[in-house]
């Protein structure tokens, strides 16, 4: 999960973030099972692997969790044809792995189930447990990666052991990719690496991968079910002011300081203009009618009305809500002088955009210069994670087996349309031309489950939920 800070990608509305949103420490977890059935055993055994390999960036080694599910995978009849590595260049722990279970009908897209391995840092000392270790501990799995995105990489494992080991043979073949660098901007990124250079390997009429989730209330009350098919894009700029500073006993009106704050002031005062999309109506009708109140009672005049002010107003004071409404800009660095007894000769700022479906940084990077109206100050891309990300379309063929397989599975229970403010992998499949989708039924709060952060931990019972509702899921998408 692209717990960008959220991190791994928390939801437009207060849902669930990324591949689930969280728990608190605080929160009493849904009871998990009494006892586990053999094949619950196995799939924790499966995920407790996958979560104590370190997949961490400056330590770790994606390419060794992989050939560990493979192991895996061979132990049940997986050879080597249906398994492919793609290696990193110059970069042996950062690779890929994809894996088919055929289909019978050749003519049929496949499905792609997608998840990342690697993991944001984290250290020992921080955390109240070993965050490399998988402690099931008050209702919770703790650990780096339990959530972001080792459960989802731990269920579609788990999911095409299961289906080989049972002999089932979908018309459509099943895909799986185990991708690495999605939790690092700038680093070597599997999912674009395979989306660009190994397009037949992964080549599927839509995937599946985290994002959405369930949302439910402290006493384990089942919300909302959530299908995120869009993603805002992140795009970091600098701003940078210069001159050639002096003494400072001799203050001139120029100084690069205050210009630098003087713009990031108008960028804090402005609003880009609001949007509205198929999915951010259906959440804001979906959360108005669940939440009430005068927040509801916003949430549903926005979606009747995308250009109601008292609405707009409304939303814009709540950060659950307001970053569904537009492009978002935070300043979210600074750094400026050389002493303290000398005029600053250079002031820098990173400003954090959040940009919607479709909107490109050349676009945004215009506003901003026209909103700062300052030659000295200069703006510049450091990095490009990606293309803007593309929404995808909310069809029959993914909807209707997912509104199917929630309702059997958590009956009463409403699905939702969702957009995430973070950012996902499936950033580079969309621009590949594969429709991506996030979605999980692993339920959670709304509350902070420690991704990207310390104590990472999502609820044991929501877990093993999750991985049933999948392993329907997959086979309805791809039935015999």
């Amino acid at each position: 999960m692209r717990r960008t800070a959220a991190a791994c990608l928390a939801l437009a509305l207060p849902l669930a973030g990324a591949f689930g949103g969280a728990a608190s420490a605080q929160s009493p977890a849904p009871p998990p099972p009494a006892t586990l059935r053999p094949d619950q055993v196995a799939f924790r055994g499966l995920y407790k692997e996958l979560v104590e390999t370190n997949t961490s960036l400056s330590v770790g080694s994606c390419t060794l969790a992989q050939e560990r599910m493979a192991a895996r995978l061979k132990a049940v009849g997986y050879t080597d044809r249906d398994i492919v590595f793609a290696p990193a260049p110059g970069k042996p722990k950062e690779g890929s792995m994809v894996v088919r279970l055929a289909g019978s009908d050749p003519a049929a897209k496949a499905i792609l189930l997608l998840a990342h391995v690697d993991v944001v840092e984290a250290r020992r000392e921080d955390w109240t447990r070993d965050p490399f270790v998988l402690v099931e501990e008050n209702g919770y799995f703790w650990a780096r990666g339990a959530g972001d995105d080792k459960a989802e990489a731990s269920i579609w494992v788990d999911t095409m052991i299961r289906l080989k080991a049972e002999g089932y043979r979908p018309r459509r073949s099943i895909k799986m990719a185990l991708t690495c660098g999605e939790e690092t901007n700038g680093s070597f990124n599997g999912a674009e690496d395979l989306s660009l250079h190994h397009r037949d390997l992964i080549d599927a009429a839509f995937a599946l991968n985290e994002g959405g989730g369930g949302l439910m209330t402290r006493e384990g009350k089942r919300l909302i079910n959530s299908v995120m098919a869009a993603e805002k894009t992140s795009q970091n700029f600098t701003l940078t002011v210069t001159n050639p500073g002096g003494h400072s006993s001799r203050p001139t009106p120029d100084n690069t300081i205050y210009s630098l704050s003087a713009a990031l002031l108008k960028i804090s005062a402005f609003s880009f203009p609001v949007q509205q999309s198929e999915i951010t109506k259906g959440t804001a009708l979906a959360q108005g009618r669940l939440i009430g109140g005068e927040k509801g009672a916003a949430l549903i005049a926005f979606a009747n009305n995308p250009a109601d002010a008292e609405a707009i107003a409304r939303l814009k004071r709540d950060p659950s809500t307001n970053n569904m409404l537009y492009t978002t800009c935070v300043a979210t660095l600074l750094n400026a002088g050389h002493a303290t007894n000398a005029l600053p000769q250079r002031a820098t700022a990173n400003v954090n955009c959040r940009m919607w479906p479709g909107v490109t940084k050349e676009e945004t990077k215009a506003v901003l210069d026209r909103l700062i109206a300052d030659p000295t100050v200069i703006i510049t891309v450091p990095e490009v994670r990606g293309p803007p990300a593309k929404a995808s379309p909310l069809s029959p063929e993914v909807m209707g087996p997912f509104k199917a397989v929630s309702e059997k599975h958590f009956p009463g229970v409403p699905v939702v349309p969702s957009m995430a403010a973070g950012a996902t992998d499936g950033q580079f499949l969309g621009n590949a031309g594969i429709p991506t989708y996030g979605l999980s039924g692993l339920f959670m709060t709304d509350e902070n489950s420690g991704i990207h952060g310390l104590n990472e931990h999502v609820p044991v019972r929501s877990l093993y939920e999750s991985r049933d509702f999948l392993y329907d899921l997959v086979k309805a998408y791809a039935p015999k």
